[in-house]
């Protein structure tokens, strides 16, 4: 800062009576002269004042918005038989409507997955697995009961029969699973 706008004491106490005021930063830099009003803010921060008295003129509430009224004509709703028309930012949403789906053909129905039991025994920590074990993951990976699976893998796959249907599914019934959640 230069000399002309240095922090006498006389200035520092100017800045605070002013502040105290409710004056804002750049009022107070008009009045102080050579200073910036991020200079008065700086220093209002160093020196720690904090709470003040409101600017006389932003005292005064701000007039509210009126508030909007409803459409004369509201629109229809869809269990009125209007189509569900919509505004504003689900204007262009997609409606989804649920698809009712017939049957499933037998061939189309997946066999239904045995539920491999593998014993605590046969599972493998991350330091005895092999090559060619299954990395199923089983358990908490925070705990120290964490093991895979270790079972024996499929030729270039991690995982063995079971879990590899489980982690690869085709999809037709990745699809097939979605249309059912929804």
């Amino acid at each position: 800062m230069s000399e002309a706008g240095a922090w006498t004491d006389e200035r520092v106490e100017l800045l605070k009576k002013l502040w105290n005021d409710g004056l804002s930063a750049s009022q107070i830099a008009g009045e102080l002269g050579n200073v910036t009003r991020n200079a008065v803010i700086g220093k209002v921060h160093r020196l720690g004042l904090s709470g003040r008295a409101k600017n006389p003129g932003s005292a005064a509430p701000r007039p509210r918005k009126p508030a909007t009224r409803p459409p004369a004509h509201p629109m229809a709703s869809p269990a009125a038989g209007g189509g569900g028309m919509t505004r504003g930012n689900t204007a262009l949403a997609p409606q989804f409507v649920p698809e009712i789906e017939a049957e499933p053909e037998a061939e189309h129905v997946p066999a239904p997955a045995e539920e491999v039991v593998i014993p605590f025994s046969e599972r493998v920590t991350i330091m005895d697995l092999r090559e060619y074990m299954c990395r199923w993951p089983m358990g908490d990976p925070t705990s120290p009961e964490f093991r895979f699976c270790g079972g024996r893998s499929l030729t270039g796959m991690p995982y063995c029969g079971y879990h590899a249907r489980i982690a690869y599914q085709p999809a037709t019934d990745r699809r097939r699973d979605r249309k059912v959640r929804a």
